[in-house]
């Protein structure tokens, strides 16, 4: 099949809305939140079109809107649904469901700043609150990774070893009402690459009927859990297949961190989502006067890339860990994830952790400059919690 390629610019939310008409999911039930609404408002305008032939179902909440998906996806049906912030926060409950069921329920998560104070603006505490949930969790850096990840999120989700929930974390705002330029692949090939879901032990097989959702204490619910980790786990392993597959069909490779001018960088940067396009700016400004520095992007949070941490950090002079959210009373998510990645590596980098952005808060190239200066210069602390932006 032919893979030509049609480049618009278009928003992060709509790049997102056509990867969900390219996938044409069964089922779709969700609840309109600043700043996920244009998702759900491009969507609602394919189905009423007739473009899709989904079955959309407006909720008058975030956990209707999630426990409509789960009960979807339990019978058979490939469900989707899009959320923010409050919005995913008072789906918290069925989120963990959702996992727990082993349902591959797709969702693209515009970041934002959890209340209160009231704030809708872009910062990583709604998806890190969710972290331990049991869903796969993807942070773009683009509106073409946030199309990308959305349409192979599918496929890594409906794995048969896998069988895991995924979310897709753009940025509030910065990506989600952002224009950029987005290569739309052709409709046919995007179907092809998804395929038919293949459901297991459907609630609808009437012939071969099953209990969803029973009592489940001391007897079997610790081996219930562990079959969980055990297909967090797979998800490691399969995922190399899935995006090798992509690239071959697409042309767009993805791995579990996208490193950046990391071949002889002595000081390396390390964050989530849109804030790397800034960072590799500043990188590359660095690289003109000298510094021998770099940055390395998360592509996939949870499971958390322990072991390519480990190997591309391994010997670096220094590492700076950017977070958009914090931990009250412990370390911020991802220096604590990286921190312990590198307790045990040979060559242990100094480490710095730095907290910017929280509810909007602009990140500008002087206070990531600010931060690299602090590695060069030996300048870190592993153990002190630093910001960026903030007036004190």
């Amino acid at each position: 099949m032919e893979r030509v390629v049609e480049k618009v610019a278009v928003t992060g939310a709509e790049a997102v809305a056509n990867a969900m008409r390219q996938i044409e999911p069964d089922v779709v039930a969700a609840y309109p939140i600043t700043p996920q609404t244009p998702i759900v408002e491009y969507f609602a305008r394919f189905v009423a079109d007739g473009v899709v032939r989904t079955e959309m179902i407006p909720v008058e909440s975030e956990h209707s809107a999630m426990s409509a998906v789960v009960g979807a996806a339990a019978a058979g049906a490939r469900a989707m649904t899009a959320t923010s912030a409050n919005g995913l926060a008072l789906m918290h409950e069925i989120v963990y469901i959702a996992a727990s069921y082993r349902l591959p329920i797709v969702m693209p998560v515009v970041n934002r700043a959890l209340s209160g104070p009231i704030n809708i603006h872009c910062d990583h505490s709604d998806a890190m609150a969710e972290r331990d949930s049991g869903w796969i969790q993807f942070f773009v850096e683009t509106n073409q990774e946030a199309y990308d990840l959305t349409i192979l999120a599918v496929r890594l989700a409906e794995h048969e070893d896998v069988r895991l929930p995924v979310m897709v974390n753009l940025d509030g705002f910065i990506l989600s009402h952002g224009v950029e330029p987005v290569e739309f692949y052709p409709d046919e090939l995007v179907k092809k690459f998804v395929g038919e879901l293949k459901p297991l032990y459907p609630l609808l097989d009437t012939e071969h009927p099953v209990t969803w959702g029973p009592l489940d204490l001391y007897d079997y619910y610790f081996e219930h859990k562990r079959q969980q980790i055990e297909a967090m786990e797979n998800a490691k392993k399969v995922f190399p297949e899935i995006a090798k597959e992509f690239e071959e069909t697409f042309g767009r490779k993805y791995w579990f961190v996208e490193p950046y001018k990391l071949d002889d960088a002595e000081h390396v940067m390390v964050a989530l989502g849109s804030t790397n396009s800034t960072i590799k700016y500043v990188v590359d400004e660095l690289r003109e006067e000298g510094h021998k520095v770099g940055a390395l992007k998360i592509w996939m949070f949870r499971p958390f890339p322990k072991e390519e941490i480990q190997e591309l950090l391994n010997g670096r002079k220094s590492v700076v860990v950017l977070d958009r959210s914090v931990s009250f009373g412990a370390e911020a998510p991802l220096y604590e994830a990286v921190k312990s990645s590198l307790y045990e590596v040979a060559a242990r980098p100094m480490l710095g952790s730095y907290v910017y952005g929280l509810g909007g808060r602009d990140i500008k190239p002087e206070h990531i400059r600010k931060a690299f200066e602090d590695a060069i210069n030996g300048n870190l602390i592993a153990d002190e919690q630093r910001y960026l932006g903030l007036r004190e």
